[in-house]
């Protein structure tokens, strides 16, 4: 199994801190800056930073759907990690100055299948996810 790596990044015209706090809302701001490639969002417990529990469906593809249980830490300030209970996901949102705005950056990496289908999520699955995270991250941006 290979390791397969995603990422997305956007400088968004606001405080650091604003943008921070708005990342950090996984109870009111999360919903409504998700696409339509997530599903029955939850929070389960927490909702604001380290602490918080959520789940989803995320579909990246017609015949790919990931069932997300995850637990947010924060290792450091400004920054948010959401790992998954239910496989090797873990999904990282850094949020940075950059000028008089704020550099996000949302990455994720998980062990990739074995084989010929690893092959093709190694090569496929990264753009397919970038693109879901721009949508996301243009949603953050007018929330912003």
């Amino acid at each position: 199994m290979a390791k397969v790596h995603a990422q997305a990044e956007r400088t968004i015209d606001a405080p650091v801190d604003k943008v921070r706090a708005l990342v950090a809302d996984y109870s009111e701001t999360r919903p409504k800056i998700l696409t339509e490639h997530y599903r029955d969002y939850e929070v389960v417990e927490g909702g604001v930073g380290a602490g918080t529990e959520a789940k989803w469906k995320l579909q990246a593809t017609s015949k790919r759907v990931r069932d997300v249980a995850a637990t947010v830490t924060e290792p450091q300030s400004g920054v948010l990690v959401e790992t998954d209970a239910n496989s090797s996901m873990v999904t990282k949102w850094t949020v940075q100055p950059a000028g008089g705005g704020s550099l996000v950056r949302i990455e994720t990496s998980w062990e990739g299948a074995g084989g010929i289908g690893g092959f093709f999520e190694k090569t496929f699955a990264p753009a397919g996810l970038k693109r879901i995270y721009d949508g996301v991250l243009a949603k953050l941006s007018d929330l912003a």
